[in-house]
């Protein structure tokens, strides 16, 4: 019987030392600790795949949380059965001792535990949701604002048509002519092609 570790941050912006540090507090060794760093709306994860090759009838996987686990309500039900039923592992959610598959094996235990997980799931794909739907409302209130996203538009130099006629003429390279209108070669192109359009 072997013991795990799964770890997810879900940004850059994020530390996972708490979840390193409850790991340690249980007793797994640092090369049985799988770490993602990336959303946990699907399971589409290197380290938890990689996990999930190695676990065997018997090992038990622990977790800080189960949003840790993911955040999709339908695809954490189904990464539960994976593991308890198909695989046969143990989970431990640390911060929710209901969530230990090791006790109460009972029927009425199994019971408490697949309610409270769904519960769980149920709040955490929410809150997923939630935090979307904030970030739509907030992006279209700071663009109701005049708040601009993305890169912003490089307009055409004054002498741009100047500049065009000299490199047509070859007077200056191609080069010569980017680096006049403060271009990459593809922004030069594409503004070529609009001012082309424009004149016909």
């Amino acid at each position: 019987m072997l013991s795990y570790g799964y770890v997810r941050i879900s940004s850059i912006d994020q530390n996972e030392d708490r979840q390193m540090i409850e790991m340690e507090k249980a007793g797994i060794k640092e090369d049985m600790i799988f770490i993602d760093r990336q959303s946990g709306k699907d399971f589409n994860r290197p380290q938890y795949k990689k996990m999930v090759g190695r676990l065997k009838e018997g090992d038990v996987l622990y977790i800080l949380s189960i949003d840790r686990l993911g955040r999709n309500y339908e695809e954490i039900q189904n990464q539960w059965r994976v593991l308890t039923k198909e695989i046969g592992v143990d989970v431990c959610v640390i911060d929710m001792p209901l969530l230990d598959t090791r006790r109460d094996k009972d029927l009425m235990g199994t019971f408490i535990a697949d309610l409270v997980l769904q519960i769980l799931s149920f709040v955490s794909e929410s809150e997923r949701v939630n935090i979307h739907k904030r970030q739509e409302e907030g992006i279209a209130a700071a663009k109701a604002r005049g708040v601009r996203f993305g890169r912003p538009v490089k307009s055409v130099p004054k002498d741009f048509e100047t500049i065009i006629k000299l490199w047509e003429r070859g007077n200056i390279s191609f080069d010569e002519a980017v680096e006049k209108c403060g271009f990459s070669s593809a922004t030069f192109y594409r503004k070529l092609r609009e001012y082309r359009l424009q004149r016909m």
